[in-house]
């Protein structure tokens, strides 16, 4: 064993340096045998695959290594907030309990940065909409002052979803690059510039996968020197890579465009080209393409088999898209007259030509092994994507052939292989001539042992594997209750019955209820029944989802009734299936309307499903079940958070219990103790109240 393995294995004893510097640490099987798994691939290269429970510790876990290895690492998460956690808490604790000299980076997308050139032209703008946010305005004009980073997040009272932050920050599109005048000070640049010079680059999937597929983010200069990769959460890597790796045209782009040529040619070359005329055809042709499904519902997505989307008059659409790209060659045209005045042309006529080139993707036939739809909302957006992210994990990351399983590969196949061992090589090289390590951990990975749901789409079937489960007593801590006599989910009275169970138990908790749906229909449904029932009533307060931030209706939630408050119950869909953590009596029930099976009329859903069957296998053994599993997973693990929490998990869909499936789902969580009958559950309720109120 190399002193490396040693000083890991030695870090998580109960008198190692880590329980040193923390006083509550208690040494785990579980997070001791992750953490030397994760050694062994750091020192050694390849590719591991950990799932680790709730409690396991597996931050640490993979961070020690990491760290004690002295080997250049990139540590990507989910979310910026978990970006945040990892950059300003774990890593400096863990780099002060370990006596390390290392350099740690946090890198985020532009739209994390502030953008001082688009704060000026904010200021100097004469939109008449900007004054409602002058006060906004105002308070990142100040802050900007004093900000070493640019980081938006530190500005406190900023709502992430402010419509000011699109105003003061750059994106791909709108972004000069090095002709910019602020750019020697551009927040970005130095992000970027801090980043390199680190030994623990700190990113999110969004920002990794955007530089697969435009290779403008500065991953592609880090990437090559970085010998250690681990992907946090990595169950969301999928779904985050085909948005990324996919093609995109929307109208609120198209308009943002139109805004931005307006502005610039007012302002730089006025009276050189009618910019009202341009612009004007071009913003009527944008808004136009949105009309063709004006009869659609918002919220769905269209398939996209045919030439013309489902729902859509062929006519229409085919005079929408022309139109467009008459408007868009005319911009072009227009652009090209003065493209030399500013750099502002220059790239606005990039932007253009980006825009007419995806266009005409989508009026010729769908890339192979990709499935295409459109989605409406207030603007529409016309989308192309791949089925999975297989293909570029091995090939752009990983840096292999996907020719597998083929003794004489074709020509074609053959150069593609020696194209890809070439750039392996010069990976390999730049990397200290040895295999780089790739980790990818979370706390939901699949529902077999081989985790095939996550490594099957994300190209990792032959990396190593590990399940650790979780440490926590969860038949003593926690139930699970299936309530009998519930209305099957497709029944009218199924959400209102759900809603009324919500209702009666909530009030005997004072609260502490997370209530998860699968449709945001359903979550309206029943936060206006639990709204009138119990918050106008003033018993408890009724948070739904998008009162506000997540954030704070997560704090709200976890204050609970504590200082004289009301106690809360919190209706929502979504996004708080996962990363909704609160430990602790705040939350003591958490139910779930219905089994999370996919939606079956989804184009990407579809998709997958017929590829399913075409290759001889069940698109409902082999795709919705195992779909419904790791998001039931995930919903269920919001109950039990820390060693000391108890709480009863209800999941109102009697397909659970009465179905032959329903098995296989519960096998997936974890192992907690069931209730069967309606005496039993309010004595468990019962029992969780006398718990809060004596504590």
């Amino acid at each position: 064993m190399s002193a490396f393995i040693d000083a890991v294995a030695n870090s998580f004893k109960d008198d190692g340096v880590i329980a040193q510097a923390t006083p509550q640490f208690k040494p785990r099987s579980g997070q001791t045998d992750m953490a030397m798994a994760v050694a062994e691939t750091v020192e050694s290269g390849g590719e591991l695959v950990v799932e680790a429970g709730t409690g396991v510790g597996k931050t640490y876990a993979y961070l020690v290594p990491v760290l004690l290895s002295g080997k250049r690492a990139l540590v990507s998460t989910a979310t910026k907030a978990l970006q945040d956690q990892l950059f300003s808490r774990d890593i400096p604790k863990l780099i002060d309990a370990l006596n390390l000299p290392v350099r740690v980076a946090l890198l985020k997308g532009r739209g994390s940065y502030l953008c001082t050139l688009r704060l000026s032209q904010a200021r100097q703008s004469h939109d008449a909409s900007l004054r409602i946010h002058a006060h906004a305005l105002s308070k990142i004009e100040k802050w900007a002052q004093s900000t070493r980073s640019g980081d938006l997040s530190e500005l406190s009272g900023l709502d992430d979803r402010s419509p000011v932050i699109p105003l003061v920050t750059s994106n791909r599109d709108n972004c000069l690059g090095s002709p910019c005048p602020q750019f020697k000070s551009c927040h970005v640049n130095l992000a970027r510039k801090e980043a390199m010079a680190a030994d623990v680059v700190v990113i999110n999937h969004h920002l990794f996968f955007a530089d697969l597929n435009v290779r403008e983010t500065g991953m592609a200069e880090l990437l090559p020197s970085v010998q250690t990769v681990v992907f946090d959460e990595a169950h969301q890597l999928n779904e985050i890579g085909i948005h990324f790796l996919g093609r995109h045209v929307s109208s609120s782009q198209l308009l943002e465009l139109t805004r931005d040529i307006l502005g610039a040619g007012v302002q730089l070359a006025r009276g050189l080209v009618d910019w009202t005329l341009i612009c004007s055809v071009l913003e009527k042709s944008s808004r136009d393409l949105r009309l063709t499904a004006q009869h659609e519902r918002s919220g769905s997505r269209l398939r996209w088999a045919e030439p013309v989307p489902d729902g859509i008059e062929t006519a229409e659409w085919l005079m929408a898209m022309a139109q467009l790209q008459v408007a868009l060659e005319a911009a072009l045209a227009a652009l090209d007259t003065v493209s030399e005045m500013a750099p502002d042309f220059v790239r606005l006529h990039e932007r253009v030509s980006m825009q007419l080139a995806s266009l005409h993707h989508f009026q010729n036939a769908c890339s192979e092994g990709a499935v295409r739809w459109v989605e409406l909302g207030t603007q529409i957006r016309l989308v192309e994507s791949p089925l999975d992210i297989s293909h570029a994990v091995q090939t752009h990351m990983l840096k292999r052939t996907m020719v597998q399983d083929t003794e004489n590969p074709s020509p074609g196949a053959r150069v593609q292989h020696l194209e890809i061992e070439r750039a392996n090589q010069t990976f390999r090289t730049s990397s200290g001539d040895r295999n780089p390590a790739w980790i990818f951990t979370s706390a939901t990975l699949g529902e077999d042992d081989q985790m095939r749901w996550f490594t099957e789409p994300c190209g990792l079937s032959h990396a190593r594997k590990l399940r650790v489960a979780s440490p926590f007593n969860y038949e003593g801590m926690s139930s699970i209750y299936v309530p009998p006599g519930m209305p099957k989910p497709n029944d009218p009275q199924h959400t209102r019955t759900v809603a009324a169970f919500v209702e009666k138990h909530a009030r005997q908790l004072g609260g502490r209820t997370l209530v998860l749906t699968t449709t945001l229909n359903a979550m309206r449904h029943i936060g206006e029944a639990l709204t009138a029932a119990l918050g106008q009533s003033g018993e408890l307060e009724v948070l739904v989802q998008g009162q506000g931030p997540k954030r704070r209706l997560m704090e709200r939630f976890r204050e609970g009734n504590t200082e004289g408050g009301l106690g809360c119950v919190l209706v929502a869909s979504a996004s708080f299936w996962e990363g909704f953590d609160v430990p602790g009596n705040a939350l003591q029930m958490v139910v779930i309307d219905k089994l999370p099976f996919p939606p079956p009329n989804d184009p990407l859903v579809e998709a997958r499903s017929q590829r399913l069957e075409l290759m001889g296998k069940s698109s409902f053994s082999d795709y919705s079940l195992p779909e419904a599993a790791v998001a039931l997973k995930q919903g269920a693990g919001r109950l039990i958070r820390s060693e000391t929490d108890k709480g009863l998990l209800v999941i109102c869909d009697p397909r659970l219990t009465g179905m032959a499936y329903g098995r296989r789902l519960m096998a997936t969580l974890p192992p907690m103790r069931k209730i069967s009958n309606a005496s039993d559950f309010e004595a468990a309720v019962a029992e969780l109240t006398r718990t809060s109120t004596t504590l």
